[in-house]
């Protein structure tokens, strides 16, 4: 079995003051937050992990989200793993590059009829229960402080008085611990020894993944950390399957959860045990710029065995994603390493790492500011805007005993700069990238999803998908949403009866070759769609048609397009009926 790694992250809110309404946070995992005498989840809402398959080894880079509001004293999670990776500091800005430039896109372009009034038309702008971890193995990484012993565990994994600590070391803002046991019993009294809040629920599931082997990565924010310095962090391990357990995230998920799943390769990505779903573009608002776009995928998705397929909304060239403000050659963490204090923001704004106007700074690295915060703290009473802008005109008020430039120097390399440049060198390196993208409830999380490349897997670029609006003269308007397939509608779109698929195709991915074609809705769409469009009274496809007008030499041009046969076409969808899709529940 190939090696493959356990990316379940359980964020775990160690607050010490309740709260009794905690607002959404994001993150890989099941999410607690300890509100005092009625201890409840904080509610996920969903999940990004970006895979690098290098061959030899993969790396997870796991962005971790959060929700300020929860005033949380200590921020932590949990990783199950079958093998000690090496952990590092990943880049924060990758992410949102990675997002903004492969997000669906839809629009659509107007084409007009010529009507005899000069104007020939033309295009306008329109708008527009496996197991799932890690195996193999690695040292700790430089920088930590190696492996250790908890004292209390046994070699093998057994069940001691405590879990077994195999490392223990701090990356960027976190301390991490990684502990094998074989008792979820006894890692829950780790935890909760060691300030960790715990779910008492995900005792059960975390016991699965003991079972399965797994050990436990541990996270929290080393002490004195805030919140607002929390960072992707990035697990490098050998092999090439990457996996995303979920099982224990369901304890805090919200129904339809966003998972999305990133992979840089050399070749496109699919799913291994999940299938794989082309959503039927029929039922989008396409006058409304597909704002339903979230409502037909998850019913789509749901239309799969169980609700487990991914659907692909980017596959194509890593080249796409804007390396903009992941790395500059002007960026200088040694030139910090003596530097006063009040020289710092000066030497961030040579460095363009940020820029202040008056009394408004901006931050061109999303870590800056958390940064600056940590060694030079905004003094009460004092904007930060205000503070940072002019440094020596608060000379006086600049916290002597925060301040350590070796310090700031330190974290400037190793949370902006170092993470930036090997972001840099990924997009580089892999010439294709995939984004994949799920949506499970609490009740589907109960298999791990995990990938595999296929080099012969069709591109998909959703970015900047558009159709074609046809006017015509007279009659109604033909959306055409592909060369074969067409809606005839105004600016309302139709409202679809209940037996049209929300899914294209249901498919499996092989290792290598085609997708396999398990469900085929093209003829049950195609029948659909005639039979609405006969009903409208509206030509199918129009097309114009110029031929020579009697006694004046000139063209004349009219349009062509019949109304199909309704009866046929009623016979033709009603056949189809008895083929009623019958949808998993959500």
């Amino acid at each position: 079995m190939m090696p493959r790694l356990a990316l379940l992250a359980a964020p775990l809110a160690l607050a010490s003051l309740a709260l009794a309404a905690p607002t959404p946070a994001a993150a890989c995992g099941g999410t607690f937050c300890d509100a005092g005498p009625n201890n409840m989840p904080v509610s996920q809402t969903g999940e990004t992990i970006l895979f690098v398959m290098a061959g030899d080894h993969t790396e997870a880079h796991i962005q971790i989200e959060y929700d300020p509001n929860t005033e949380a004293s200590r921020f932590a999670w949990l990783v199950p793993l079958t093998g000690v990776p090496e952990f590092s500091v990943g880049s924060q800005q990758l992410f949102v590059n990675l997002l903004n430039g492969t997000v669906p896109s839809f629009g659509f372009v107007n084409t007009f009829e010529p009507c005899g009034y000069g104007d020939y038309g033309g295009d306008y702008g329109g708008g527009g229960g496996d197991s799932c971890g890690l195996t193999g193995g690695s040292s700790a990484t430089a920088g930590g402080t190696g492996a250790g012993s908890g004292g209390g565990g046994e070699d093998d994994g057994t069940t001691g008085d405590a879990p077994t600590v195999l490392l223990e070391e701090t990356v960027g803002a976190f301390d991490v611990v990684v502990i094998e046991d074989s008792d979820a019993a006894v890692v829950m009294t780790w935890l909760s020894d060691n300030g960790y809040y715990q779910d008492m629920a995900a005792e059960p599931i975390l016991q699965e993944y003991l079972d399965e082997g797994h050990l436990l990565a541990a996270f929290k924010l080393t002490q004195g950390a805030g919140v607002s310095e929390i960072h992707p962090v990035v697990l490098s391990y050998p092999g090439d399957e990457p996996c995303v357990p979920i099982r224990l995230t369901r304890i805090a998920a919200e129904p339809d959860m966003d998972i999305r799943a990133f992979f840089l390769a050399d070749a496109l990505v699919g799913p291994t045990n999940y299938l794989h779903v082309v959503v039927n573009e029929v039922l989008y608002e396409w006058p409304n710029f597909v704002a339903n776009y979230k409502d037909v995928v998850v019913q789509a998705i749901d239309s799969a065995q169980d609700g487990h397929a991914f659907v692909t909304e980017y596959a194509g060239p890593s080249s796409v994603v804007d390396p903009s403000g992941l790395f500059s050659a002007t960026w200088s963490a040694a030139a910090f390493a003596s530097i006063e204090a009040t020289a710092v923001v000066d030497e961030l704004i040579a460095q363009g790492l940020m820029e202040c106007v008056d009394t408004t700074c901006t931050y061109n690295h999303p870590l800056v500011q958390s940064i600056l915060g940590v060694y030079l703290p905004v003094p009460n009473g004092l904007a930060p805007g205000e503070f940072y802008s002019c440094l020596s005109c608060f000379e006086g008020m600049i916290d002597a005993m925060a301040w350590d430039p070796a310090g700031f120097s330190q974290a400037i390399a190793e949370r902006v700069i170092e993470p930036g440049a090997h972001a840099v060198e990924l997009l580089d390196t892999y010439p294709q990238l995939t984004r994949l993208y799920t949506t499970l409830s609490p009740a589907e999380m109960t298999v791990d999803p995990t990938f595999h490349r296929n080099a012969d897997l069709p591109p998909v670029d959703l970015t900047s998908r558009t159709v074609t609006r046809y006017v015509p003269c007279s009659g109604a308007t033909v959306w055409q949403l592909t060369p074969a397939r067409a809606v005839t509608a105004d600016m309302e779109w139709p409202t679809f009866g209940q037996d049209m698929p929300f899914a294209e195709r249901i498919e499996s991915i092989p290792p290598a070759g085609a997708p396999q074609v398990i469900v085929d809705n093209g003829p049950m769409i195609d029948a659909i769609l005639a039979m609405m469009n006969a009903l409208t009274r509206g030509p199918q496809i129009r097309k114009t048609v110029c031929e020579d007008e009697p006694g004046t030499g000139g063209c004349g041009c009219r349009s062509e397009g019949g109304e199909p046969a309704l009866a046929a076409l009623l016979l033709s969808a009603l056949g189809l009926g008895v083929l009623r899709r019958r949808r998993a529940a959500r």
